[in-house]
């Protein structure tokens, strides 16, 4: 008996692979089969009712896969909130010596080429920041420091356009701001336009860089003049206005070379319109002045009282129609677009 047994057990063992071999066997010809059957039927012996079968499971095959595809796209974003639950009123600004532009970059990592877009909710207007600015680095920084996280709070879809002045020619503020203007919009249909001097730093952000009805002057006091309002009229510094606001009243003039005159100049545009100017409350619409001296290129325009004389009469033919410039370079950089321009001179 021990000489058989060893052999009975490989016997059973060759029963279980024959039976496996046989099991392989018949699905390999169920299979070769089957598909012979298909390509008859589809060549040679089709009927109605495999036709529909076929239809039927081509229908269920799609409608599984769109099924999958909607599983995969997200959802459709809500519309951002008219009030932002992200906002915090008055903050403390800092303006520290030892702030560097890559801290700046990396606090802002939402932020491509200058343009953000909030992650949750559909913005309820795209906004484009337009920076007129030569020779004030230090500035630049201060602002961007502040101003990306100040737009992202209001859940705004913008992006920040700073205009750089080329050569050493006397600084024109308007004309660079009509260039901002054309060039922001070669990138996309902006619905708002905040004109933003670079000194200037927002203190309170329920101060909204949206635009209305109406065009809007922002800057209703900061720290130099006592937080009040500089002059009764003043349209100057940071103001919003739509995209078809602005043309209408054909942008600033373009002749004000050196400082003061071309705010006044734009005010009397708008009310030649028949625009009413907004503010938003005082103690709301409050900013910081970086100080500084007066800019070498930048002197008072001792000719702007006789040019805003004249606006009457030549508004419509001064402005965004008569803008002549040439651009230098466009660089899309992290936290802004810089546009170089030269601009001729006075």
């Amino acid at each position: 008996m021990g000489f058989f047994s060893p052999l009975c057990k490989i016997s059973r063992r060759g029963k279980y692979f024959v039976l496996l071999l046989l099991l392989l066997s018949v699905l390999a010809w169920i299979a070769t089969f089957s598909g012979e059957t298909v390509k008859s039927g589809r060549f040679f012996s089709a009927t109605p009712q495999t036709l529909i079968k076929e239809d039927t499971l081509r229908v269920k095959v799609n409608t599984w896969t769109e099924a999958t595809n909607l599983l995969k796209t997200p959802p459709p974003k809500v519309e951002c909130p008219q009030e932002s639950p992200l906002l915090q009123g008055a903050l403390k600004l800092s303006f520290e010596a030892s702030l560097k532009l890559k801290d700046v970059v990396s606090d802002n990592k939402g932020v491509t080429e200058g343009e953000y877009t909030p992650p949750d909710c559909t913005a309820r207007q795209s906004v484009a920041i337009l920076i007129p600015h030569r020779s004030r680095e230090r500035h630049l920084l201060y602002l961007l420091h502040h101003l990306h996280p100040f737009l992202q709070r209001q859940q705004l879809h913008y992006a920040i356009y700073v205009i750089q002045q080329a050569g050493d020619a006397t600084f024109n503020r308007a004309k660079l701001l009509n260039v901002g203007y054309l060039e922001a919009l070669k990138d996309y249909s902006w619905e708002c336009f905040i004109f933003h001097d670079v000194d200037l730093v927002p203190e309170n952000d329920h101060n909204l860089y949206v635009c209305d009805k109406q065009p809007k002057h922002l800057v209703v006091g900061r720290n130099a003049t006592g937080y009040k309002l500089r002059y009764k009229g003043y349209f100057g510094g940071v103001t919003a206005m739509t995209r078809e606001q602005f043309l209408q009243v054909n942008g600033f003039s373009n002749t004000y070379w050196g400082w003061g005159g071309e705010d006044d100049d734009l005010r009397i545009r708008v009310e030649l319109q028949k625009m009413k100017i907004l503010r938003p409350p005082a103690d709301v619409a409050r900013y910081t002045m970086v100080f500084h001296k007066r800019d070498s290129g930048n002197e008072i325009n001792k000719d702007r009282m006789r040019l805003l004389g004249r606006t009457q009469q030549v508004w419509r033919k001064d402005g965004l129609n008569s803008c002549s410039y040439k651009t230098m370079s466009v660089e899309r950089l992290p936290l802004y677009v810089n546009v170089t321009v030269d601009i001729g001179k006075p």
